[in-house]
């Protein structure tokens, strides 16, 4: 059978550090905790699953400090988390299954990340990540912040999920200095930073800056095709946040170029259309959205836009156009997908209100 060694980089991490190991279990075969700089007692607790504790001192450079970290493994597979991830009970086993059935060729193991969820902890936000590394493939981490294992060789995808829990802000500024800092210095930052750059902008509302980032990103056809999917709808973001609308839809529409549209981008044009009252434009948006399927491409993905707030927002959509029925037959639908969900249950009120009155 495959083994794993679990690498992690940590710092100040105490609360959450022996959460994440516990939730590994019997899954991995070793684990390596590299400190960048702690004050609190994570050294402490990284000592009570393993002796192998080492210090590296921080230098605004992810890339290095995990470079640092997968430098230590010793097992097939060298495997990340940060201190604040994960794995749910399902996840560890199935990461242990995974293990048992891996073909040793394999060099990267592609898993989904959860980061984002709703009242209920369904997943909101996933995306896959390069979770295993082959140790022989002797794969580099990349970028000094949204750091990156470019996946060569032999790609898998799996389904052990890792969940991210985190604890409290953290740097809010953090990935902005470090990057503003590499731009000071008179770096160039790659097509992948200034793609990240621009949206670490928007996290700021510097929406101004944000769109000519971006907009200089998109043209420069240098970026990886999920990314500037993402980034047209990051731009059209900037663009609605600043008030123009049409420019907003340029943004939208440009991301149409790269390949079939994902129902995220689907969902936004559906709602430029619903703003604006024009439905059958809407509509027409929103049922695309639910024919795309979701498909593990790697990208940023929003699972309820493939399936649950289309069939949500034709239910208004079809409404306002006067078709009640079709409406109704729209929102059981959403019901379907999200049973719990109070938009849903207030949608079915009004329309057993509705029939009532007719009646």
């Amino acid at each position: 059978m495959n083994t794993i060694s679990l690498c992690m980089i940590v710092k100040n991490e105490e609360e959450t550090l022996p959460r994440c190991l516990d939730s590994v279990g019997d899954a991995v075969d070793e684990i390596v905790v590299v400190d960048t700089g702690s004050t609190d007692r994570t050294r402490e607790e990284a000592r009570r699953y393993t002796d192998r504790v080492y210090e590296f001192p921080w230098r605004d450079d992810f890339s290095a400090a995990r470079n640092f970290a997968f430098d230590l493994g010793r097992m097939d597979y060298l495997m990340w988390l940060d201190g604040d991830d994960v794995l749910k009970p399902e996840d560890q086993r199935a990461l242990t299954q995974l293990k048992r059935e891996l073909e040793p060729d394999t060099d990267v193991v592609m898993l989904p990340y959860h980061t984002a969820f709703d009242a209920a902890g369904r997943p909101t936000f996933t995306y896959y990540r390069e979770r295993l590394i082959r140790r022989e493939a002797k794969l580099r981490w990349e970028g000094a912040v949204h750091e990156v294992i470019a996946p060569a060789g032999k790609v898998v995808y799996g389904e052990a999920a890792v969940t991210h829990q985190k604890i409290g802000p953290g740097d809010p500024d953090r990935n902005l200095r470090i990057l503003e800092g590499l731009m000071a210095k008179g770096k160039r930052l790659s097509p992948r930073e200034r793609f990240y750059y621009g949206r670490e902008l928007t996290y700021h509302q510097r929406d101004r800056e944000a769109a000519r980032v971006l907009k200089e990103f998109l043209e420069s056809g240098e970026g990886w095709v999920e990314n500037n999917i993402q980034a047209s709808r990051d731009l059209a973001g900037c663009y609605e946040r600043l008030g123009e609308q049409e420019l907003r839809f340029q943004a939208l529409a440009f991301g149409l170029r790269f390949g079939p549209p994902r129902a995220e981008s689907c969902c936004e044009l559906g709602r430029f259309f619903q703003e604006r009252e024009e439905w059958s434009s809407a509509v027409y948006w929103y049922e695309r959205a639910l024919e795309c399927p979701m498909e593990e491409r790697g990208g940023f993905t929003i699972p309820e836009c493939y399936g649950y707030v289309p069939a949500l927002q034709l239910c208004v959509c079809c409404y306002r156009m006067g078709d009640a029925a079709r409406a109704e037959s729209y929102n059981e639908m959403a019901c379907g997908i999200k049973p719990d969900s109070e938009s849903c249950r207030h949608n079915r009120a009004f329309f057993d209100h509705l029939k009532g009155k007719k009646a």
